[in-house]
Parts: C-alpha cells; structure tokens; sequence
C-alpha cells in the first residue's frame, strides 16, 4: 500500500456560518457554529488515508482537551500517529467565518503547532519509509526545511502547499519536487497575478507545480512540458474550507499509485468536489469509493 507521511499541523477548526463576512469593526449575526478536527496538515493526512493510503503524521497538539480530541480524531481516521507529540498548553485553533457562497475567512493560532521547530529522532527514519512527504507552512519553517531535506536524502518525493503564502527559502525550494499552491498563493509568491505566468515563475525554483483554481480546476506545469489545465466538476458548493488540503491529499495519493498527471489531477479534483459539498474540514472529505464513482 502506499505510504504517506504528512509533517504538519492539527488545529481545533472552530467554524462560524453566517450570510457573510465582517468587516473590520463589525458585528454580523451567524446562523450556526461547529467545532471540528482541522489544520491543513490534519486535513491533508485525513485526506490521504480516505483516498486509500497509509498514511502517518508528525506534528504536535497541546495538552488541553482539544488535543485529545484531536489524536482522537486522527487516530479514529486510520492516520498513526506514534509521533505526532503532545506538548504542555494549548493545541492550535483556527477560527473560521463560512459565507452563503461557501468562502472563508481564517484566523490561525499556532500554539502547539509553534512548538515543532525541528525533527525529533525517529521522524526521519519515518519519513524514509514514505513515497511522500506532504508539507505546509503551518508549522516553524525550520522544521518543514529539515523534513524537506531528510525527504531529499531517501529519495522521498516532496510535495509543498505553500500557505499560509510566506516567501519561501532557497533551500526549501531546492528540496521541494512538487509545489501546490492554490491561484492567491501562486500570485503572492511570483508577483504575477495571471496562473500561467505565476506557473512559468515558479519553474525557475522548482521542477513541477500544480496550481489549484478552485471551481476553474488545476493547472499543472513541468520543467520541458506543455502545462496541463484540468477542469473540476461543476457542482454547489456550501463550504470550501478544506477544498486545497483534500486536492493534496488525493493528489499525493494518486502520484504515488503511478497514475498520470492528467489523470491524477482529475481524480483529485473529484475528491475535493465532493468536500466542498458538505460542511466542515476533514468530515467533509471523501472516501476512496466516493471519488472512484465521481
């Protein structure tokens, strides 16, 4: 089975649905609130082990009720995690606002995630064993460089979503093989708000990137390649919080299975249409059979 090790964050997703967004100094009234497992490495780990992976993760939560909860969840998915640490204080929470067009509005509080600054022994020999190793930016960016790098020495395919958007080291780019980024991302690491020119920029750094367009679909780009724009399945969306984690996720997955881009673009862009159809970060993600039907 296909193995993927997700180093990354777990936050406590506590969700506000209301006809809109505030703005700054206004109250608006919500029509409902849920709190749910989240953070996009959760998400993405999540992700992975519904698409039909083995999937492990290598992150931290607090030792308040939330990281209970939180291990709880992962571990209730299928994820291991033996070395996902617990640390004293609080978990991570990211603080979301749903419009009634399904976009999002998020505030992250690292707390526990900010305590992973570096590898601990046994996550590299860990992430020796993977096909992949999935990275985000929601954690210290020493630690995502050094995970990079051990992933660079065993030959470990490296796959980058680079949010929250930061301006990226050399180094993590000379250690990254693939760079998934969603369209607001792409711009604001190249400076270029068109997705083909920000996919021609990000070619200089890296060797292969995938671009997310969210309801427009994907657009892939590779050194020595035509670019490749797959359209995703045109549906209603109530809630596109977890939409890009899913994408990766299932990407990962469907990579490290052999399949072709085209095709592993399109089986993840099923995926993430059938999240953005329901409420929520990880409970809305698909099943494996879910996608296939798609």
């Amino acid at each position: 089975m296909t193995h993927i090790v997700v180093l990354g964050s777990a936050n406590m997703d506590l969700v506000a649905y209301a006809s809109r967004a505030p703005g700054l100094g206004e109250t608006v009234t919500g029509r409902e609130f849920r709190t749910a497992p989240g953070g996009k490495g959760l998400n993405q780990a999540v992700a992975a082990v519904r698409a039909g992976a083995e999937v492990s993760m290598i992150g931290a939560v607090g030792s308040d009720q939330y990281g209970a909860v939180l291990r709880a969840s992962l571990q209730g998915a299928g994820v291991d995690i033996d070395l996902l640490r617990t640390v004293e204080g609080p978990s991570g929470t990211a603080h979301i606002t749903v419009d009634d067009e399904g976009r999002n509005a998020i505030v992250v509080v690292p707390a526990a995630n900010g305590t992973v600054e570096s590898l601990l022994p046994g996550d590299e020999t860990l992430i020796a064993t993977a096909d992949a190793l999935l990275l985000q930016l929601e954690l210290p960016l020493s630690a995502v460089v050094e995970g990079a790098r051990a992933a660079r020495r065993h030959g470990v395919r490296t796959i980058l979503t680079p949010a929250p958007a930061r301006p990226l080291p050399p180094e993590l780019l000379a250690a990254t093989d693939l760079l998934v980024p969603n369209e607001h991302e792409a711009a604001a690491l190249t400076g270029i708000a068109d997705p083909h020119g920000a996919a021609e920029e990000l070619l200089r750094h890296v060797p292969q990137t995938v671009i997310t367009l969210g309801a427009a679909g994907s657009l892939h780009a590779a050194r020595g390649t035509d670019p490749v724009l797959v359209p995703a399945p045109v549906v209603d969306a109530v809630d596109t919080t977890a939409a890009g984690d899913t994408f990766t996720g299932a990407l990962s997955v469907a990579l490290a299975e052999g399949r072709p881009v085209r095709d592993a673009l399109a089986w993840a862009s099923s995926a993430a249409a059938l999240s953005v159809q329901r409420l929520g970060a990880a409970p809305a993600m698909p099943y494996r059979k879910e996608i296939d039907a798609l």
